[in-house]
């Protein structure tokens, strides 16, 4: 090999499901659906920009995307398109207005005009460059080679939640293949939502023919055997599955990268501070304030409004990229002292980490590539590309241990007060949606809609957003009420097909309402013979 470092960036691009129904699909301003709208605008359209900037100046790059079935159903709704075009203009609108206010104040009149001018060109490009197609964006970026596109399961469940049921796991793995396929070819890789591992994935990620997975650090250090090379090199499950680890100091000091004050604070917006009358566009009927996108403010501390300077941000960026770049090769450099192989440095993060959360995060991703090109001992590789470079017989086969990325690493987040009273709900649920695929194996029609929305609604009901919102306080009322209403959805089909009637008006209501996996079918959650 020509180096001997190597570093794998992985970002899981992924939302709940925040698609608004009403019946006469009415155009209005986005509630929960503004957070898909700005994932668009301020995480992927920038790192877009950034892998086209690094493209057209010939800057070698390599980056792994877990690209969510959520998602990618969100992002190809025709009626959620229409829906963030007339959020975008409505920002435009209100940047005009911000402009003319901010007249007066040179600093705050500078960011306005920036913000809009950038708004105006991002809507260009959503709708000129990329025809409103994402998906197909990335999938360009895939095909030249620069951009490997893991697999994940169909509703972002927590997997070791539902693994003790053989049926609902073949579910989640086998519904969103189609997609992905038809999107991005067939992945190798396969992203555990929340990095949520047990050993009875193995076989379903052999069975589906994922080469890798990714798992916290404390799942491969805690694994049996322990591991000789540590989170630095892949293992191999029994099965037969490779297992690469995050690098947890790598994590932790982007974390505290990301809160530098002189980078924006994404938290306070215009329109939480303005008097009503003026962000009236971004109120909704019942006068709840929504983001605008204008932000002024840096993370100062100490409650101080000092103004967010984008060059004062950007110089500080290149000084916080080599320190991490000299970082990560000084800790490959040392575990490389205790191993034969080419030890490996993987980074795994949300992808809104580097946009919604972090403003700047795209620039650290185009300025890190850019100056990792000027050291010749370190490499940036997709996961996939350095397992395949490597000797067979150097990996050693270890059973990782039961561990997640949430709170304490391992099922906190997902099971506390907070949330616990899901599952006996779910559980139920989940026994009685075997009970119709076998009672229903053949049936066509009526009945079939019926039960292949059923499992849509098993699935919705799975996804471990919900669970994740109520534990940290997060549109509790959102996700308590989608938790219930995917609950209460199946119940109703699962009486109404013990009762041999059901309501095809409400049916097709709910069809439009959670129209994801068109293609489904319920039988995927019969027993194995």
């Amino acid at each position: 090999m020509d180096f001997r470092y190597a570093i794998s960036f992985v970002l899981e691009a992924h939302l709940p499901y925040v698609k608004e129904f009403r019946k006469d699909d009415e155009i209005t301003q986005a509630g929960e659906e503004g957070r898909l709208f700005e994932y668009i605008s301020e995480t992927l359209l920038p790192l877009l920009e950034a892998l086209h900037r690094l493209e057209t100046d010939h800057v070698y790059f390599r980056l792994g995307l877990a690209v969510s079935p959520i998602l990618q159903h969100m992002l190809n709704d025709e009626n959620l398109q229409k829906k963030y075009l007339v959020y975008v203009d409505k920002q435009i609108e209100f940047g005009r207005q911000e402009i003319e206010r901010t007249s007066g104040d040179s600093e705050l009149n500078k960011l306005a005009q920036n913000y809009y001018n950038q708004i105006v060109d991002r809507r260009i490009a959503y709708t000129e460059k990329y025809e409103k197609n994402i998906l197909k964006a990335f999938d360009f970026f895939r095909r030249k080679g620069k951009l490997e596109i893991l697999a994940s399961c169909a509703t972002h469940a927590f997997l070791p939640f539902i693994s003790h049921n053989p049926e609902s796991l073949q579910a989640q793995m086998e519904t969103p293949v189609s997609a992905y396929r038809r999107n991005f070819g067939s992945p190798q890789g396969f992203w555990l939502p929340d990095l949520g591992w047990t050993c009875a994935l193995e076989q379903y990620l052999k069975d589906y023919n994922y080469t890798y997975t990714i798992v916290d650090s404390h799942g491969l250090l805690l694994g049996k055997p322990t591991p000789k090379n540590g989170c630095f090199y892949p293992v191999k499950t029994p099965n037969g599955t490779f297992v690469l680890a995050r690098d947890f100091y790598c994590a932790r000091e982007m974390e505290k990268i990301a809160f530098d004050e002189l980078f924006r604070n994404n938290n306070r917006d215009v329109g939480y501070e303005l008097p009503p009358e003026i962000v009236s566009s971004f109120l909704s009927p019942e006068g709840e304030r929504r983001r605008t996108g204008y932000k002024y403010w840096s993370r100062a501390e100490n409650g101080q409004n000092k103004p967010y300077n984008p060059q004062a941000a950007c110089d500080k960026i290149a000084g916080h990229t080599r320190t991490f770049l000299e970082n990560a090769i000084s800790r490959l450099e040392e575990a490389s002292k205790h191993m034969k192989e080419v030890p490996i440095s993987l980074y795994s993060q949300t992808c809104d980490f580097f946009g919604r959360f972090w403003h700047e995060g795209a620039q650290f991703i185009e300025e890190l590539f850019r100056m990792a090109s000027a050291y010749r001992d370190i490499k940036f590789v997709c996961p996939s590309e350095f397992i395949y470079k490597q000797n067979l017989s150097s990996f050693q086969v270890v059973a990782p241990e039961f561990s997640s990325n949430g709170a304490g690493g391992y099922a906190e987040t997902w099971l506390d007060v907070s949330n616990d009273w899901i599952y006996r709900h779910l559980y139920r649920a989940m026994e009685r949606m075997t009970e119709l695929a076998e009672r229903f194996p053949d049936d066509s029609g009526l009945k079939e809609r019926a039960l292949n929305q059923a499992a849509r609604e098993i699935l919705l009901a799975q996804s471990s957003d919900w669970p994740n919102q109520l534990f940290r306080q997060d549109s509790t009322e959102y996700a308590r009420n989608q938790a219930e209403s995917a609950l209460r959805n199946f119940t109703t089909i699962y009486e109404s097909l013990g009762s041999n009637y059901i309501s095809t008006e409400w049916l097709t209501t709910l069809e439009r309402k959670h129209n994801i996996f068109p293609g489904i079918n319920y039988r995927v959650f019969r027993r194995k013979k």
